[in-house]
């Protein structure tokens, strides 16, 4: 089996939300592997630099890929790293990458009739769920509504997003009376975590866990921004709150960092 064809595109998805009128829009890079036997397969990558991610798989990693057998996903993977990634940069490289990656594997379980998940180990037959509920355009009283919804259908773990600005400065009061509100919907049964999208300060950060500690989070994903490396530790060892990271971070060395640097509880590298 040889590849044939390497496609990238990009597209504007919309996401139906509760209670919100409007669908929110998530752009993502959606990458398509055909090969000589009729089998095609599937890649995604998030929408940060979006356009520089398609054109770097259609110009770059297209011709360099075509020929060459879609099976032989970690040699593969691995020359596509060394030829243009030498530096060990994160970002459009490593999303290109990766989108084509998820492609070649999806070709492979397909040519074997395995699910992915099997040729990765397949070690649990189950794995934990969560669902992130809690949007910034909520008003306080619609996330409460949405929570206790979620809830009702049988959902156990929410995560809800923090960092809310009021007349363009964070406000941390608010973010910790929406978190109260829900904690106080959903009970103590239900885990409830938190999650920043790197949008604080160390100091906000540090203000919002002191604030929402008796509230039971399960963890505190991305506080600070750029996933400072120094912050996140100091910040581990003020709070009783686990910290979470990782899910931007775009090879293992900067996983390694986080991890024996003591800067979180809960690593997240984004699959």
């Amino acid at each position: 089996m040889r590849i044939t064809k390497v496609t990238a595109s990009v597209h504007n998805i919309p996401a139906p939300v509760p209670l919100l009128k409007e669908p929110i829009h998530r752009p993502v890079v959606f990458v398509r592997v055909e090969t000589d036997e009729g089998i095609a397969g599937f890649g995604m990558t998030g929408g940060i630099l979006r356009f520089s991610t398609r054109e770097f798989v259609n110009r770059e990693l297209r011709p360099f890929l075509v020929g060459k057998d879609p099976l032989a996903t970690e040699r593969l993977w691995s020359e596509m790293y060394w030829t243009f990634n030498q530096r060990g940069m994160s970002g459009v490289v490593q999303y290109g990458i990766s989108a084509v990656d998820i492609a070649l594997w999806d070709i492979k379980g397909k040519h074997l009739g395995l699910p992915v998940w099997l040729l990765l180990g397949g070690y649990a037959q189950t794995v934990p769920a969560y669902v992130t509920f809690g949007l910034l355009e909520y008003t306080r009283e619609q996330l409460v509504q949405v929570a206790r919804d979620f809830v009702s259908e049988g959902q156990d773990k929410l995560k809800m997003v923090v960092a809310f600005e009021r007349d363009g400065h964070k406000d941390v009061a608010e973010d910790a009376a929406r978190v109260r509100a829900v904690r106080e919907a959903i009970g103590p049964n239900v885990e409830l975590m938190v999650d920043a999208n790197h949008l604080f300060t160390f100091l906000e950060a540090k203000q919002l866990t002191a604030l929402i500690e008796p509230y039971h989070v399960t963890w505190f994903e991305e506080p600070v921004y750029a996933n400072d490396v120094r912050h996140l530790a100091n910040l581990r060892q003020i709070t009783t709150i686990p910290i979470a990271a990782g899910q931007n971070e775009g090879h293992r060395w900067r996983h390694r960092e986080l991890i024996t640097s003591g800067a979180i509880d809960i690593v997240q590298p984004n699959v």
